[in-house]
């Protein structure tokens, strides 16, 4: 059970990724700097060597690896348990390359926060920027959005665009996006932590 103190520290957080950690890095900033309520209290990574691992570090936020399962079952039994130690009230997903399965879904509807680098509905899943090249599209983003049991399916918090010039190539469209998502990020996590921005229809 949380003390009052813990309360009026405001949600827990835990952010899971997989890679280099630039999205935790912007999210970490603007929790240390006040601009969102709360805190990070962990962060967990499902690859050995990750970078965020470092980020985490940086900024004094403990790590914990949860290894790669290819049962997801038993990926989200070990996760859940992780999170439930740590007394996390929020996730939040920053380039993190699992799929969640029901049970991690269940135990934190409404409170799993994701980002991703388009502008959904359109061009989910992998290599989202390599598919606006190909349709041809004349813009792009990011959205950040609560997770759902789809892939990239869960309700919008907010969008930020992009124009598609006519020499981008994947990786300049990708590093365009990033910046973006880099500003959508702590805003979108200041609107749900504030209780501006909820998911509806309740429970799953």
């Amino acid at each position: 059970m949380s003390s009052s103190a813990d309360a009026a520290a405001g949600p827990r957080v835990a952010v899971l990724a997989s890679g280099r950690g630039s999205n935790f890095e912007s999210l970490a900033a603007a929790f240390r700097d006040g601009e969102i309520p709360g805190e990070i209290v962990l962060l967990v990574v499902d690859q050995p060597g990750a970078g965020a691992c470092a980020v985490a570090e940086r900024f004094g936020i403990p790590w914990i690896l949860v290894r790669g399962r290819k049962d997801r079952d038993a990926f989200d039994a070990a996760l859940l348990a992780v999170l439930r130690e740590h007394a996390v009230d929020y996730v939040f997903l920053a380039g993190f390359l699992r799929i969640l399965g029901r049970a991690a879904v269940e135990a934190y509807w409404g409170r799993i926060l994701n980002i991703h680098p388009s502008l959904l509905p359109s061009f989910p899943g992998l290599r989202a920027q390599a598919q606006a090249l190909a349709a041809g599209a004349e813009e792009s983003g990011c959205t950040v959005h609560f997770v759902d049991f789809g892939v990239d399916t869960g309700p919008a918090i907010l969008q930020r665009r992009v124009p598609v010039l006519p020499e981008d190539d994947e990786d300049s469209l990708a590093a365009r996006i990033l910046r973006e998502e880099h500003r959508a990020y702590p805003e979108a996590a200041r609107r749900v932590l504030s209780g501006r921005v909820r998911i509806d229809g309740g429970n799953p």
